[in-house]
């Protein structure tokens, strides 16, 4: 990670690195989302008009939002591991990551929802109905219950880096606030255990930012109901 993101790197290579650990993180979940799917891998394989219709849902949509997502991240992470930066950017980047993500996740989709009406005819061609679908999507992605599902847990390979790597500064800080994260990441004996610790604690942060995504998305199903 740090060989392949840092502030050094020129933003062309640090941009290609991170398209290149997007499509990768995106493969396997997507080959589980479709043979999770009962008659979806068949339906693929048997007709070459859906399965244009995936690839560029995948290429318009899934990339973008997780190339973005993943940029986002990458680029904290490396801010987190500048020597040169102060002590307290830390908790500066957990209160950046956060929103961001979400806000990163549901203005992507609104925007290439709409896009897609306009270029491909998608949700009737019409941009309204297409907005519409932007709340009730997001609201099942956590639960992996359609494609959105996909793009989301595909960025939890971005959040765990970058959350274990902030984990590791605010523990190096030697505040009283840490107090709590040692004990928490210490639970476990030995240098497997402090690993296991970052781990579990980095999974917390990414669950939170996927319960407050769902959480959102059903808020914004409230608000369109007539």
């Amino acid at each position: 990670m740090n060989r392949y993101f840092n502030l050094d790197i020129p933003f062309r290579r640090f941009a290609g690195n991170t398209l290149i650990i997007s499509c990768l993180s995106l493969a396997p979940l997507l080959l589980l989302y479709v043979l999770l799917t009962p008659g979806f891998a068949g339906m693929l394989l048997d007709n070459r008009m859906a399965l244009g219709r995936f690839l560029r849902q995948v290429v318009t949509n899934g990339v973008p939002v997780v190339f973005v997502v993943y940029y986002v991240s990458f680029f904290l992470f490396a801010v987190i591991n500048d020597g040169q930066r102060t002590a307290n950017v830390s908790a500066l980047v957990l209160l950046i990551d956060l929103p961001a993500r979400i806000i990163i996740f549901v203005v992507l989709h609104g925007l290439i929802y709409v896009a897609s009406a306009d270029w491909f005819g998608s949700f009737g061609g019409d941009r309204w109905q297409a907005l519409r679908v932007v709340g009730p999507t997001l609201a099942r992605s956590a639960f992996f219950e359609n494609i959105s599902g996909v793009y989301l847990y595909a960025t939890m390979i971005s959040a765990l880096p970058l959350y274990t790597a902030t984990v590791e500064r605010v523990l190096n800080e030697k505040a009283d606030h840490t107090i709590m994260l040692r004990r928490c990441i210490y639970i476990l004996p030995g240098k497997s255990g402090q690993i296991v610790g970052r781990a579990v604690i980095a999974l917390i942060l990414f669950a939170a930012f996927s319960l407050l995504l769902t959480g959102l998305a059903a808020l914004i199903v409230w608000l369109q109901r007539p």
